[in-house]
């Protein structure tokens, strides 16, 4: 039996109530698993290129974190967002009647622009559908097969899911984890000293003071530190992108289902000896409601919580989406209510509160994940740092990433007696760098009518950059413009012509090189 959820209403997966026998499947030129903000624009230029598309969302949303609480949007350079992506953008400023782009959106504005445009472009959505598997022939996907009995046929398929699972499950090479130095000669790759995000002041990590054999607090991992650039299984940690307010009608920062104040002794702890951060990256997305990320040694990012996510099954995934709820929820609630904690703090906490007119179906707590980082496709281009440091360039690119390579800590271990995070990395790009189409589509040999647009074929260290989600959004369309052609020409993916597919994106806006003009 599942324990009770967090939060009232909140899930990640729930089985379907009902498995049914469904003897016919459904028929598509395209199939879109995941409605991500990179499946709503796969699907939407698909649909503009002529396709019937049918995109299987996960839950009740579309749009992924772009429709998540991720308000505040990571661009990087402004000029290189095109097509779709920039189209959203200025969407997103005629809903405010502000100048164009407007780069901060809450969560249902985003939602309701891409439901508007699947619905222009006559997508059928299907929600409530989780993978189940796949029937593959002769290298391709014959069949896809959700939990509750539907089947669903097409002669081209693209996974916009964060986790990669239809790529995994039609059996494509993938990575998880970080690379060591050697795999690619990165320098940032694998275990990495963290500056940002670090604890500045001394903390006994010890249950009982000063006594190691009562062991370590909770949070703390009794794992090695690790050397240097050696890789790993582990990925960067997740959280929620809360939207917050300060306005009157805020509501309380809730109690969850199991809250445990111990949990956050190391924090109590910090702030005694002088440390306190959390509010340091809460963002004005309009005037009174705030996107609430992570910031500082111990904030909303649950470290070390969730390696087991990329590769696990839907229930266990749901066990690690309530661990990160819990989390979450019971560290605000921990610091507005605590009596252990002195008065400004709490008071400073109370200042904020959960948006009344978001989430309002899930205790106005965000429905998605932060996934960060899960599966990475290993295909026959490997966007690396090079790439992102210029020593290296594709010739068939789809769109650029500019912002810097930014991933979050992976673990928080002792060093010399004292709690460390480590694997934080932030390191500016040289030069806007391409996203190449041999970078979302299995190597040759492997699956003939997949395209891949989030969990593409880069290093951990240049996924840091890639992983932004106006990039998500120009590689998702480049794919459903790549999927028309692969369908109207009979070709495997591998095979779509990249001149004519480069056209057709520079048609719609794309930006494919840097300086724009060249």
């Amino acid at each position: 039996m599942r324990r009770a959820p967090a939060l009232p209403g909140l899930h990640h997966h729930l089985p379907p109530p009902v498995v049914a026998d469904h003897a016919e499947p459904v028929r598509a030129d395209l199939v879109v698993y995941g409605a991500t903000s990179g499946g709503v624009t796969a699907a939407v230029r698909a649909a503009h290129e002529g396709l019937s598309v049918v995109l299987l969302a996960f839950d009740d949303h579309l749009g992924g974190m772009s429709a998540a609480g991720l308000g505040t949007t990571d661009v990087g350079r402004p000029d290189t967002v095109g097509g779709l992506a920039r189209r959203f953008y200025a969407d997103v400023a005629a809903a405010y009647h502000a100048a164009d782009p407007h780069w901060s959106v809450e969560a249902h504005v985003a939602e309701e622009i891409f439901a508007r445009w699947l619905d222009e472009a006559g997508v059928a959505v299907r929600h409530h559908q989780h993978l189940s598997d796949v029937t593959l022939a002769a290298g391709r996907i014959v069949e896809l097969r959700t939990d509750d009995g539907n089947r669903y046929r097409a002669p081209v398929y693209v996974d916009a899911s964060y986790e990669g699972d239809l790529m995994a499950a039609a059996g494509v090479s993938h990575m998880v984890g970080r690379e060591s130095r050697d795999t690619y000669g990165e320098p940032l790759a694998g275990v990495q000293h963290s500056v940002n995000h670090q604890f500045e002041f001394t903390v006994d990590p010890w249950v009982e003071p000063g006594r190691p054999a009562s062991g370590l607090l909770p949070g703390i991992s009794p794992d090695p530190y690790g050397e240097v650039g050696d890789g790993d299984r582990r990925v960067q940690a997740y959280n929620f992108r809360l939207h917050v307010t300060t306005s009157a009608r805020r509501l309380p920062f809730p109690e969850p289902d199991g809250y445990d104040p111990d949990r956050y002794e190391l924090l109590r702890r910090y702030v005694e000896a002088g440390g306190y951060e959390l509010f340091g990256r809460t963002t004005e997305v309009r005037p009174g409601v705030f996107d609430m990320n992570n910031h500082g040694a111990f904030s909303s990012d649950h470290i070390g919580a969730n390696h087991d996510w990329p590769e696990a099954d839907h229930a266990r995934r749901e066990e690690i989406f309530q661990d990160h709820v819990r989390y979450q929820a019971g560290l605000l609630f921990f610091l507005a209510n605590d009596p252990r904690l002195p008065d400004k703090i709490r008071a400073a906490t109370r200042e904020y509160g959960l948006a009344p007119a978001e989430f309002r179906g899930t205790s106005h707590w965000p429905h998605q994940l932060y996934v960060r980082e899960a599966r990475r496709m290993v295909a026959d281009y490997v966007v690396t740092q090079h790439d992102a440091a210029g020593r290296a360039a594709a010739h068939d690119p789809l769109a650029l990433a500019s912002y810097v390579m930014d991933s979050h800590n992976a673990k928080r271990v002792l060093v010399d007696g004292q709690p460390r995070n480590e694997g934080n990395v932030q390191h500016p790009v040289t030069v806007p760098f391409g996203v190449p189409y041999r970078a979302i589509v299995p190597r040759r040999g492997e699956c003939a009518n997949l395209l891949v647009t989030w969990a593409v074929s880069a290093s951990h260290v240049a996924f840091a950059s890639v992983r932004m989600e106006p990039v998500f959004m120009m590689v998702g369309e480049a794919a459903g413009c790549a999927a028309a052609q692969a369908a109207a020409g009979s070709v495997a993916v591998q095979d779509v012509d990249y001149e004519t597919l480069r056209k057709a994106l520079l048609r719609g806006g794309a930006v494919l090189t840097w300086p724009p003009s060249a």
